[in-house]
């Protein structure tokens, strides 16, 4: 049997992140001159470098819905045989999934060497929303129509900022959360920030600072909102066995869970949640799944890399998984609970997607992935284990706990 805990942990696990790579990050807009398909090729280039692999060794990908053909790219990347590919849908929250894709993969035999990955490129006439606010420029991120998004658009909740807000106007409502509590989630991002030169956001914030920022969707300011960026992120999963003679400490996959509540549903593209879950942020079914499937529980995660597409939605993810008590997520970040520096449960140490890039949640994974091999900038002291989010956002929602190898 085993005896450390760092051994029981590897020994639940069958595959493992062997490889991370990406691009540079650039302001929305500013990448103008690489094409998508350059940016992914790049973030996989690296990833596999980081591995000590080639685009021979690669036989599968497992992807959060993306827009990219598999088959170009395995033309383009010369790979000589694809046993496996897959995507998860969803609407901001399968980032963390496709790390669990690759997972089940690796776990049924299907693939033996998978790349996950996801870029981000947003011209700057194509933003969140922009479709309805001017309809002569379609945004590929605005609401499609349907009676759904017919009923909301009466109310002028045009994009997920203005629908988020609703969600923690509810929260403040039920809780007395305050805008307090959100400013400390931003302030505390952007510290961790100010270490990491890939950041896009590094300048200091304080209370002050976030109580001036414009008021964008009340309750939410300009700094309660993710930065937009383009860039990409790349990740490779194999074998536990195969990883453990390639070029970095292999980081087991420990579990992980994609779904939701059903009554969660399409979550801010209907608002018909029912009231014990609209002020939440729709997790708490997956992470019972992915906390029961690792054998652990919240007191065993030394870093949470939680998607903060808005400050809000990191308290009510902290409620979900059970870091606090329900409608306890604003005192408990007002504890300092999410620092870097004395947190009980240090939060996005990387900077997030509120202060380092958005990457629609991958660049979450290769910080964990850098917690656990120890070479974090914002380094927290002997972590084992890395919790990892997707989403919120309509199910399914994604969830992923990693280990550090023995």
């Amino acid at each position: 049997m085993p005896d450390t805990r760092e051994e029981r942990l590897m020994s639940v696990a069958e595959s493992a992140i062997v490889g991370i790579g990406r691009t540079q990050y650039w302001k929305r807009g500013e990448s103008v001159g690489h094409t998508p398909l350059q940016l992914v090729i790049s973030a996989i280039r690296a990833a596999l470098d980081d591995a000590g692999l080639g685009f021979d060794d690669v036989d599968g990908f497992a992807l959060y819905a993306t827009g990219f053909d598999t088959a170009l790219l395995a033309q383009t990347l010369g790979i000589p045989n694809v046993r496996f590919t897959a995507a998860l849908t969803g609407g901001g929250g399968g980032s963390a999934g496709s790390i669990g894709l690759a997972d089940a993969a690796i776990r049924s035999g299907q693939a033996s060497v998978v790349v996950s990955f996801l870029a981000v490129q947003q011209p700057p006439e194509a933003r969140f929303g922009s479709a309805f606010a001017n309809t002569s420029k379609k945004s590929q991120y605005s609401y499609s129509p349907s009676s759904e998004k017919d009923f909301i658009l009466s109310s002028a909740l045009v994009s997920p900022g203005q629908a988020f807000a609703m969600l923690a106007r509810r929260h403040m409502h039920e809780f007395g959360t305050s805008r307090e509590h959100f400013a400390e989630v931003a302030i505390s991002t952007r510290v961790n920030a100010m270490n990491r030169e890939t950041a896009l956001m590094r300048e200091a914030m304080t209370l002050d600072d976030y109580f001036a920022a414009r008021m964008i969707s009340d309750p939410l300011c300009l700094l309660d909102f993710c930065v937009e960026s383009d860039g990409a992120v790349a990740v490779v999963t194999t074998t536990a066995e195969r990883a453990r003679d390639l070029r970095h400490r292999p980081i087991p996959i420990l579990a992980s869970a994609h779904g939701g509540a059903g009554s969660w549903g399409q979550a801010i593209g209907w608002f018909g949640m029912p009231d014990d879950v609209f002020a939440s942020s729709g997790y708490e079914p997956v992470a019972k799944d992915l906390f029961a499937r690792a054998g652990l529980a919240a007191s065993d995660v030394d870093v949470a890399l939680l998607y903060d597409h808005f400050s809000p939605l990191v308290l009510l993810q902290l409620e979900d998984f059970g870091f606090c008590p329900r409608g306890q997520g604003g005192p408990f970040v007002a504890d300092g609970n999410i620092r870097f520096e004395g947190g009980s449960i240090p939060v996005n140490t990387h900077g997030g997607n509120l202060s380092e890039a958005y990457v629609i949640g991958m660049t979450h994974i290769y910080e964990a992935v850098e917690q656990l091999r120890g070479t974090a900038v914002n380094q927290v002291r002997d972590a084992e284990v890395a919790l990892v989010s997707g989403g919120p956002a309509s199910i399914p929602v994604s969830a992923l706990l990693l280990g550090r190898d023995s």
